[in-house]
Parts: structure tokens; C-alpha cells; sequence
């Protein structure tokens, strides 16, 4: 039998030869892929990737607060995101607290917190604010080299919420997926997408749909902050409550011609003139001075700049004369600015004569150029002299403290990856403009103000912040055009500090007690038969 088979199977591969070679590649295609094709697949297969599968670390400690002692898990992990249809689209990066015990259906809130930048992620917020960890900082000069003062942090939210730090798309450890693209991510209207999924993602992972839910923003987080309450409430998750902390929510005021960016200015110049002992009648508080170059600034300065060029020489005089009073830099100098003095050239003016400046996210902060003559700073002291301080702590935090592995590098900004450029787009509900490129999300916030009439706002403020100066945020909010009940909802509160208002010991210690008041305000109304 075997006989008769051997033949046929060779008669059978014989007529399957020509089909085979048929099938064969042509002689004038690549038989494989190229080599240097190859060589790159290889290399890209060992780069560290975001796990498309969640991770989280767990780490069990306890706080202090108020003479109560509170039990927590501090963990840190990453949220997938998905698309409608369910695709994944982004790994994204977390850090968490909550009270030990905590069980899905709680109703304890919870907060979700964010930095800016746009693509800042949030260990300055997590290492600084309100979280049972801080790093300790005092005088408002250079933090000493290492080690760092890290410890339990007495005046941590944690007695009144659970905490979620987030770093967003392309920063820290966050980042796309699949065939996503990091320019997916990174616009306004892109990134409040991302960020509303990864919120949702949580709530609904770790059960909290229950809980009274409050996001928190610093800096361009205050513009995202804007339109993702709009966009949660929009999506089903209404908020009890928003906190704005150094706000900057409108970029149509920076657009070169117009002057109510020299406007929203002016007190923080005249804030920072009274810190550093530059005004010949200095009154006994900040809080004074402030006051007068708001009624300046909205009254005689205000008409002044509305006349532009046309403006007389002796009104010219008038008004430079006045704001040297109020800003501590000469008349003429003023003048030579044609009454508008740019944030740089004001951090280089005020001290010349000491040959200092003035830090731009703190300006209590003295820094010492190469080029005491020069137009600007050359660098932002404020910056310089905790940037050290609070990414090193971070980083032993996260890796020794809390557990956390990654091959991925931790990035610091999202502008540390290749080909970042943000689109500005933005279309706020029911403006009627249709997408603008100088977004206000003060028009979104007010949209979702008026239809939760429970919605609370709170908007933290530093004298000193000079990235994002309190009197634009004033005027931001201001001009929502909001009811008076409605307006009863937005509270602002003031420190001693700047952008970073937690980099002030003091300063934070007020801001615990109230943000602690504010709570138990906007979940008891939240809970109350009718809204205020």
C-alpha cells in the first residue's frame, strides 16, 4: 500500500509546485521587510510603554489633623480611557488618598485635583497643597539642597475629602495609547475630553457616584476647570463644587492692542511695590494698597488708556504721577512705557537700583542677574528656587514611599515630548461664535452655574502671584452676567502669597480653614430641600 501511496504524493507536490511558485513574491519585490525597517520595529518593541492594563500601587499611613488621627491609602496607578465604541485611548497617571475603609456607594466627597501649564502634571499640587504628604517650605528664598523637610501635613484636606491627583496627557507618567497621537490631547477643548473620561473612569471604577464630587485647578487647571465642570454636568456628573486657585480662564485679554491685560495688572504691581518697601506713603496692610489701585485701575487709569494716543500731556502726567504712587517705579519710566509697563519690564524696574528682580510666580522672590542694566529678567527666582526641591522629594516619594515602577521617564512637562503645539480652540456653550482661539471658560463655568443651582465656586487668590494676577480673575468672573442668587455661589478668598499660595505656611494654614468651611457649606446645601 505503501507503494502505490509514495508515487501519488509525488505526482501530488509536482502539481503543486507551479501553484506554489505562483504565490511567491515577484522578483522585483522585497522578499522581507527592510533591514532598517526591522531594526527600528526592534528597538521601538523595547521602549517602555503605558500599560493599557490598569496598575495601581496601595500604601497604608495616617495624618494628623486637628488633633485627629486619620487612617489612609495612598495610592498611585493609571485610569484607561476609552473612546465611545470602547477603543483604548489614554493611559492616564494618578496619585489618590482616602480615608481608610472607604467602600464603594460612600458618601464622603471626593476631589479631583490638577496643575496647568497647559501640559503640567500635578506633583507641585500633590507634594505642596492638601495632600497628608508635603513638602515644608518657609522664607520665600532658595530651598536648601537636599535633604528635603517631607513630612505628615497637618493642614491636608483629607478630614474633608478623598484626594485625586492628575497628571495630564503627555506629562508625568500619562500618555497615549494604541495609535493615538499625542496632538489628540493636546488642546483645550481635547484635554477637557480626556480628563472628563479619566474622572468618570474613577467614579465609576471605585464606586463613588454618591459622593459629593469637587474638582480643583491651578493656574491653566483654573481654564480646564471651567469647561470640564461644564462637561461632566453635560455628561450626567454634576459637581457640588469648583475651586479656582490662581486663575487665568480668559486668553483674549493677552492679544497685543489691548490694554486690560495692563489693567488686570496694575494691584498685583502695587501688592508687590508694598511687599518690598517701594512706596513713600506705604499704608499698614496689603489689603489697603490693593484696594486703591483697584479703584485707580478701573477708574483714572482705565479712561486713560481708553484714549490711547489721543491722550493730552498733562492727563499723561497725571496718571503717571498717580501710578508711581501705587507701583514704586518712577514717573518717567512709566511714561517711556506709554503708561503700560509689561510684567518683565516691571520685575526688572522695581528693584534696579539693588540690582535684584522680582520672581514672576511669586514676586516676593528676589532673583540676581548677570546684567543689571538689562530690559528683563533673565531667569524666574520663584521658580529657580523650589523647581529642585519639590521634583526630587516627588520622585522619592513616589518610588521609595509608595512602591511606584515604571520604565517610563516621569516627564515634567508635556513640552518635554517631541512636537508639542496646543491648539487654542475652543467653542464655550451657547456663545453663539462658534470655536475661538482665545478661550474664556468663565462662559462655560457660568453655563453650568446657572442650570445646578448648587454648583459653589470658590476662586484662591495670592497678592503675589504675578503668572496670573487676582484682578484679571476678579474681572474674568465678574462679567459672567450671572444671577444674584447665582452669585451668592461665587466666593473669593485672598493670601499673602503667590501663584503657588501654598509655598506660604502661614498662607496655607488660612487656606485649610477655609476651604474646611467652604465644604461643609457646599455639601450641607447640597443636601438642603431647596437651592440658596
Amino acid at each position: 500500500m505503501t507503494k502505490h501511496i509514495l508515487p501519488a504524493l509525488i505526482a501530488a507536490a509536482a502539481l503543486a509546485a507551479p501553484l506554489a511558485a505562483q504565490d511567491k513574491p515577484d522578483s522585483k519585490q522585497p522578499s522581507a521587510r527592510p533591514h532598517a525597517e526591522v531594526v527600528k520595529a526592534e528597538a521601538e518593541a523595547a521602549w517602555a510603554k503605558a500599560p493599557v492594563e490598569e496598575t495601581e500601587t496601595r500604601h497604608r499611613d495616617s495624618v494628623t489633623i486637628d488633633g485627629k488621627r486619620y487612617s489612609y491609602i495612598a495610592s498611585a496607578g493609571t485610569l484607561t480611557t476609552r473612546d465611545n465604541e470602547g477603543k483604548p485611548t489614554a493611559s492616564m497617571f494618578y496619585t489618590a488618598y482616602t480615608l481608610d475603609g472607604t467602600k464603594p456607594g460612600t458618601k464622603r466627597p471626593i476631589t479631583f485635583l490638577f496643575n496647568g501649564g497647559p501640559g503640567s502634571p500635578s506633583f507641585w499640587l500633590r507634594m505642596g497643597s492638601f495632600a497628608p504628604i508635603r513638602i515644608r517650605t518657609t522664607n520665600p528664598e532658595f530651598v536648601r539642597p537636599a535633604p528635603y523637610d517631607v513630612g505628615p501635613n497637618p493642614d491636608s484636606l483629607l478630614d474633608k475629602t478623598d484626594l485625586v491627583f492628575l497628571d495630564a496627557i503627555g506629562s508625568g507618567y500619562s500618555r497615549p495609547l494604541g495609535d493615538m497621537k499625542p496632538g489628540d490631547f493636546y488642546g483645550v477643548d481635547e484635554d477637557v475630553d480626556v480628563f472628563a473620561r479619566a474622572i468618570m473612569r474613577y467614579v465609576t471604577k471605585y464606586g463613588r457616584w454618591m459622593s459629593p464630587k469637587f474638582i480643583l485647578g491651578e493656574s491653566y487647571g483654573t481654564l480646564r476647570a471651567g469647561a470640564l465642570a461644564y462637561q461632566l454636568q453635560d455628561r450626567g456628573m454634576a459637581l457640588n463644587g469648583v475651586m479656582l486657585l490662581s486663575s487665568i480662564m480668559n486668553y483674549g485679554y493677552r492679544q497685543p492692542g489691548l490694554d486690560q491685560v495692563y489693567i488686570n495688572y496694575l494691584p498685583s504691581y502695587a501688592a508687590t511695590a508694598w511687599y518690598h518697601n517701594r512706596l513713600q506713603n506705604r499704608p499698614a496692610d496689603v489689603a489697603t494698597i490693593v484696594a486703591r489701585a483697584r479703584a485707580f485701575a478701573t477708574g483714572p487709569y482705565l479712561a486713560a488708556l481708553a484714549k490711547g494716543q489721543l491722550i493730552s500731556s498733562q492727563e499723561r502726567d497725571q496718571i503717571a504721577e498717580q501710578m508711581s504712587q501705587l507701583i514704586g517705579v518712577s514717573p518717567g519710566y512709566i511714561k517711556q512705557n506709554n503708561l503700560r509697563i509689561e510684567l518683565s519690564r516691571f520685575r526688572k524696574e522695581l528693584l534696579r537700583d539693588s540690582a535684584r528682580t522680582v520672581g514672576r510666580f511669586d514676586s516676593r522672590y528676589l532673583g540676581i542677574d548677570t546684567d543689571a542694566a538689562g530690559e528683563r529678567p533673565e531667569t524666574d527666582a520663584s521658580s529657580d528656587a523650589i523647581s529642585g526641591a519639590y521634583i526630587a522629594s516627588f520622585h522619592d516619594y513616589l518610588h521609595s514611599t509608595l512602591g511606584y515602577r515604571t520604565e517610563l521617564p516621569y516627564r515634567l512637562s508635556a513640552r518635554d515630548g517631541a512636537g508639542f503645539k496646543w491648539n487654542w480652540a475652543h467653542k464655550a456653550p451657547g456663545s453663539g461664535f462658534g470655536s475661538q482661539n482665545n478661550p474664556n471658560t468663565a462662559i462655560d463655568l457660568a453655563a453650568a452655574m446657572r442650570t445646578n443651582p448648587y454648583l459653589k465656586v470658590l476662586s484662591l487668590n495670592g497678592y503675589y502671584d504675578m503668572a496670573t494676577p487676582f484682578f484679571g480673575t476678579e474681572n474674568d468672573l465678574g462679567h459672567m452676567m450671572l444671577e444674584p442668587a447665582q452669585q451668592a455661589n461665587l466666593t473669593y478668598t485672598y493670601y499673602p502669597a503667590g501663584h503657588m499660595t501654598y509655598l506660604n505656611p502661614d498662607a496655607l494654614r488660612q487656606m485649610k480653614v477655609d476651604l474646611a468651611r467652604w465644604y461643609d457649606e457646599a455639601v450641607s446645601d447640597a443636601r438642603s430641600p431647596t437651592p440658596n
